[in-house]
């Protein structure tokens, strides 16, 4: 297995779901998700940045949760409001049929499921495993044919939105996996997001995510660059974005998740730039979309360069910012 999780590859599909639909509709499927709900206890992995908010809107749905955290005082607060906490992800696969793992790495994905205390040692045949994480395609594809052999069933459903959209429930899911299966899984997701879209087989929902990302990490960039330039040359940064916004090159970075301090209120630029999307997890998704560029033989010259510019932050000093970070690191760093 070891030796396979090295390939890289990816497909593509697509069928799509949304809360924001028109009202009748809209209502049908809150009646639908609320008939499919049968609250039985739902395995959630990983309750960091984002596993958090994403966990406690499913308690907010009504469902008890099985707890773990590779870090147990992350798992506290958890436990203070009365869900289980376990001490590995086989004791979570032992106490539920459904469950959920949001975590950093295809290393820690890995472990979760196939290591020695992992899911995999004590699955119950016929329990869905969503893995939330952002991770390698073909990892996911390896894990799907791991779990398959336990009489379950994989599907891979990376997140887009970030923590705010997390806090809020309003993330986009992306997910890879037997159709079949989408509608349970939509029961689930839909509790943590307002768009769950379904890509095709596994490992197309982790490409499409890559394909995001790589396109966010080259907006955000664009962005700190254009902020910066125009500060240098003596724009109000506050007019300089409301400028942007309501022009051709208004975009998520800019609107939504301005990189420069004072801009915005409730973003990690004005908090220093502390929470948020992590710079070493947007260098390592920018990797994984090097990687599957490499092996498809697609060109991407600005991705390459986004993908460098952010292991150059991690190098000095960053890694642990949000990776809008990028703004202050280019007002530093005057010679490239």
């Amino acid at each position: 297995m070891a030796a396979s999780l090295r390939l890289r590859g990816a497909a593509s599909g697509l069928r799509y779901w949304s809360r924001r639909q028109p009202p009748a509709v809209a209502n049908l499927a809150a009646v639908c998700s609320r008939s499919m709900a049968s609250k039985t206890p739902v395995g959630f992995i990983g309750v960091g940045n984002m596993g958090n908010p994403m966990a406690k809107n499913l308690m907010k749905h009504g469902y008890p949760l099985i707890i773990y955290d590779v870090f147990p005082d992350a798992c506290k607060e958890f436990l203070d409001a009365g869900e289980q906490v376990v001490s590995s992800p086989a004791d979570v696969a032992e106490k539920a049929d459904r469950i959920i793992t949001m975590l950093p790495t295809s290393i820690n994905a890995i472990e979760a499921y196939s290591g020695a205390n992992g899911i995999l040692k004590k699955v119950k045949k016929g329990s869905l495993l969503i893995d939330s994480s952002t991770i390698d395609p073909m990892v996911s594809k390896e894990l799907a044919k791991e779990v398959e052999k336990m009489g379950a069933v994989f599907m891979d459903a990376p997140v887009s939105g970030g923590v705010g959209a997390a806090r809020s429930g309003n993330l986009t899911f992306m997910v890879g996996g037997v159709e079949e299966e989408f509608a349970a899984a939509q029961e689930l997701l839909g509790c943590m997001g307002s768009n769950v879209v379904y890509c095709g087989a596994v490992g197309t929902g982790q490409a499409a995510k890559i394909c995001n990302n790589l396109l966010l990490a080259i907006s955000m960039i664009g962005t700190a660059e254009a902020m910066n330039l125009g500060i240098r040359l003596g724009l109000d940064p506050k007019l300089l974005a409301k400028i942007l916004n309501m022009s051709s090159g208004r975009c998520w970075s800019s609107d939504t998740y301005n990189p420069v301090p004072g801009v915005m209120d409730g973003v990690p630029s004005a908090n220093n730039y502390q929470g948020g999307f992590g710079t070493t997890l947007m260098a390592k998704d920018l990797g994984l979309a090097q990687d599957s560029a490499t092996s498809t033989k697609s060109p991407i010259l600005l991705g390459s360069q986004a993908h460098q510019i952010y292991r150059m932050m991690c190098a000095k000093g960053y890694s642990k910012k949000d990776f809008s970070s990028v703004f202050q690191f280019l007002r530093e760093e005057e010679t490239f």
